[in-house]
């Protein structure tokens, strides 16, 4: 906005540069030494609001932040998410958590503690079944029930779903009113469970806007995303939960 108000400053003085040229020739005055003083002054004044407009632009650009999600698949773990979380709030950082049901019926505290911390809570399904190979009952009740332990403990319904392996039943849109919400970075951090190799993976993909997929149930998750955070801030980027990153 800043850098809009000058340039219509600039628009504006342009229009009273040539203007006021013209007045001179008409008038006989603009001859010799008068006419190079008068574009010398009005090409200074141009290019001083120019220079102001340029600067106030860069220092906008500059000033804002770079939005990314980061997210965590298949908990609450007993021992990493509470690492997790504590690791977290040091930094000052919303994550979203995608819980599984099966995982929300064994630590009720842990769901409390990521909803209390500020943290967004989505559904993972129920048993991380695939939900297209299952027929539509089965399916539904993956998630409906993951939705009724998560209210029964926050006292919110869950909007964001992220179907196993990103794998949305193609009819289940009609029964389950939620946002999908996959990712763009998958760190694969299950697999290699090697803190080196999950850095390196994001450090190198990551984007602007994009969704970061991990775990929480791995020490090398943690310490990764801890390291992952400190050098994306560090980059000018600003952490936020996928509702902020989506819809905001």
């Amino acid at each position: 906005m800043k850098g809009k108000n000058i340039w219509k400053k600039c628009l504006m003085f342009d229009v009273c540069c040539v203007c006021f040229l013209f007045l001179m020739v008409i008038t006989g005055t603009g001859k010799g030494a008068k006419l190079q003083q008068g574009l010398k002054t009005a090409a200074g004044g141009l290019e001083t609001i120019r220079q102001a407009s340029g600067a106030a632009q860069e220092e906008n650009v500059s000033g804002e932040k770079k939005k990314i999600a980061l997210t965590f698949d298949d908990g609450p773990h007993p021992q990493y998410t509470p690492e997790m979380l504590v690791a977290l709030k040091e930094r000052n950082v919303k994550a979203t958590f995608f819980l599984l049901g099966q995982e929300v019926e064994k630590y009720p505290e842990i769901v409390k503690q990521i909803q209390e911390d500020g943290h967004l809570i989505g559904n993972h399904s129920y048993k991380h079944e695939q939900l297209s190979k299952l027929p539509m009952e089965q399916a539904c009740n993956q998630v409906g029930r993951t939705n009724e332990l998560i209210y029964g403990i926050t006292g919110l319904y869950p909007s964001y779903l992220r179907p196993p392996f990103g794998d949305w039943h193609e009819k289940l849109d009609c029964e389950v009113n939620m946002v999908e919400v996959l990712w763009d970075v998958d760190t694969l951090d299950w697999s290699s469970q090697n803190h080196a190799k999950i850095v390196e993976k994001v450090l190198k993909n990551v984007q602007e806007n994009d969704i970061i997929l991990m775990h929480d149930g791995y020490e090398t998750s943690v310490t990764a995303a801890m390291e992952i955070i400190d050098t994306l801030q560090k980059q000018g980027y600003e952490f936020v939960t996928v509702d902020q990153l989506l819809f905001e």
